[in-house]
Order: structure tokens, then sequence, then C-alpha cells
């Protein structure tokens, strides 16, 4: 069984650094792999110094190279959609429909095509590892959650909307002058809305999917970390690594670098402490730019010797409904969470959970449907959601 680590973090922090030297590692250990950007920013090219595209490229023995353009991906399997939307909006000159490019579908669904071009590179089992650099975890949190969000979406209108434009098409096309979408695309529809299904299912396979969060030892990134480890276990998804970059050295003598070090201490001494159990790597701040195999080598060298590193180091159990003396039991793993920014309640088919500007619908099992909650609380950074 082939494996996917998605690295994120917060921008600046190296995280293109830290998953390239595993896939150099992983090639080297003769392992297949493969190094995917999802990052619009890419930086995979500069990094190896080589161009890499929408295709896989060699970058060296066993290793290959990918950065996903989105649109391209769109564009090359689910073109119908897009076209469907366009001609939702009647009367549009060339410049119009140039301009409409970017607003024909909501905003994230274009990201998402990068989530299924790796789901779909997994399934032709070329590869024994896939290495992934996410955008910052700002992004990376939108990304990961919106095929979850989107199924639910999907789940709730497509039934509904499929037999209304089968009666609407025709009125649509003589009433209001626009074509409401055609087979073709309610066919690409259907095809994306399995693909979401499946995406899901791997991304939260924990024998298959980890995600690793890359931070430096600074107080608004380990801040931004904690919340970001936080929404991770929210969605259900399996952290099983921290990795502490750009640490200075303690041989650097030099006075100027004194108090740096000092502050450093402080937060990796933080972050081993909010992050005990969890595998953590340090790597130290290297003097000159870690670009291309050779510099990836050292930080190989230096941080990253043992061959289980590509196993899945860690798995928490972040979710579970179990029958109890009380009723039945959601237990979910949260940590890191300010009370006073939390929401809960309950729907006829779900428990919403609202953490800030993050929501997630957990669908309940049908032998709960029927009880409503009775009590919540966290403990221990769990949240144990009794329903009677």
């Amino acid at each position: 069984m082939s494996r996917i680590i998605i690295f994120t973090g917060k921008g600046g922090v190296g995280k293109t650094s830290v998953a390239a030297a595993h896939a150099v590692k992983a090639a080297k250990d003769g392992l297949k792999t493969l190094i995917v950007s999802t990052d619009m920013a890419h930086n995979l090219s500069d990094l190896f110094m080589r161009e890499l595209n929408e295709e896989p490229k060699e970058v060296l023995e066993n290793l290959d190279g990918l950065e996903i353009d989105p649109n391209y991906e769109m564009n090359s399997n689910y073109k119908n959609i897009s076209v469907a939307f366009k001609e939702l909006i009647p009367d549009l000159d060339n410049e119009d429909s140039d301009a409409l490019e970017d607003i024909v579908v909501f905003p994230g669904i274009e990201e998402l095509f990068s989530l299924i071009k790796i789901k779909d590179l997994y399934e032709k089992n070329i590869y024994d590892l896939i290495i992934v650099d996410c955008a910052p975890t700002g992004e990376t949190l939108s990304l990961l959650k919106f095929p979850e969000l989107l199924s639910w979406y999907m789940e709730k209108l497509f039934p509904v909307g499929k037999v209304a434009l089968k009666v609407l098409r025709p009125i649509g096309k003589v009433a209001f002058k626009i074509d409401l979408p055609d087979k073709k695309a309610l066919s690409d529809i259907e095809r994306l809305y399995i693909n979401l299904a499946q995406l899901q299912k791997l991304l939260k396979n924990q024998e298959i999917c980890s995600i690793r969060i890359v931070t430096i030892p600074e107080k608004m990134v380990v801040e931004e970390t904690k919340r970001s480890y936080m929404y991770l276990n929210l969605y259900n998804f399996n952290v099983d690594g921290i990795y502490i970059n750009r640490i200075i050295p303690s041989e650097v003598n030099n006075n100027f670098f004194d108090t740096w070090k000092q502050i450093q201490k402080k937060y990796i001494e933080e972050l081993d402490d909010v992050f005990f159990g969890i595998p953590t790597y340090k790597i130290k701040w290297y003097d000159s730019d870690v670009n291309g195999v050779q510099g990836l080598e050292k930080v190989i060298k230096d941080s990253f010797g043992d061959r289980k590193i590509f196993d899945v180091l860690k798995t928490t159990e972040n979710e579970t409904f179990k029958k109890v003396d009380q009723g039945y039991l959601l237990d979910l793993y949260i940590p890191f969470i300010d009370k006073s920014n939390f929401d809960l309640y309950q729907s006829d088919t779900e428990v919403i959970i609202k953490i800030g500007n993050f929501k997630r619908n957990i669908p309940m099992p049908d032998v709960i449907r029927k009880y409503s909650i009775d009590s919540a609380k966290l403990e221990n950074e769990r949240l144990k959601i009794i329903f009677k």
C-alpha cells in the first residue's frame, strides 16, 4: 500500500524544503516517489532548479515532480461544468466572457481539482510515496475541508436539482434565454460527487494519509501551529509529525544570536510540551540557502536519518460514536479549543460544531437521529457529547 504525506505550515517556515528533503531521501532509499505542489506560488521548480509543470516530470532517479495547475485539471476533466455556468449568464461578448473565467465557479472549487489529481495518481499505483507540499495553513485548511463541505451540499441539493433541471431546462431556454446544465454537465457533476466521496475516504484513511506541520520557534508561528492542529483534528485528519525548522545551532558563538537562542529555546520547549507524544523533528538554520539536491541532502543527513520516517508515525482516534450507559456518546479530540469561541448545535441528521470561522457538519448514524443532545463537556482535550 502506497503512502500520502501532506506537509503544511505558516508561510515562510520552510515547508517546501522539508517536504522536498523527504522526497529526495525516499527516492535514494529506493521508493518510487512523487512530490506534488498544490501551492499556486510554486517553489519546487526553483528548489530543484528545473522546470516542472502540470504533468509528472523526472527530477532524479526514483523521484518525479509535479506542480499542479488546478485550471488545467478542471478544463481537462470537468470542462462541461464551467461551460454550464457560463451559459447561465446570457449575452456575453468576448471581453465579458474572458472576465467571467474567474467567477463561473464558486471559490475553492478550482483548488479542489489539485486534490482530485493526487487521488487519481494514487489510484494508478505508480508511486510508493506521494509527498504533497501544500499552501500555507489557512489555505490548506480551507482546501482539506472543501471536499467534505462540497460533498455535503451536493448530497443535499443534487438529487432535487437533477429532477428540477429536467423540468426547467426547456422552460429556461424559452422564457429566460438561458441554458441550464445539460446531460454532459450533469454527468460531470455526478462524477465529481463520486470523486469527492472517494477523496474524503482517502484523505481520512489513517493507514494511508497523514499530515505533518512545519513550524519555527517564534510566538506567532507557534500559536498558529496550535490552531492548525486543532482544526485538522476537528475535521478528523491524522497529524503524525511536527517539524521545528530554522533552529539556531548551539555552536554559533555570536552575541547577536544569544537573545534569539533564548527565545527559540522557550518556544521549542513549549512545542515539545504541547505536542508531547507526537513525533517531533528539529532542523537547524543553515547559513546558506537550501537549494538543489545537494542542499537537501544536508538536511537529510542532519535531521532525517530514520527510515521509518515514511511510516505512519502516530494515529489519533479523533472521532467516535459509541453506545454508553447514558445513551450514545460522540467523542471528539479537539486540542487547544477556546470555549469562548465555540458553538454546538444539532439538526435532524447532523451535529454542527463551529470554532471561530470553521464549521463542521458531522452526520449522525441513523440509530442516533431520534435522540437529542443531553450534555456536552470538554475533558482532557476531548469533547464528549451525550445523546439521550
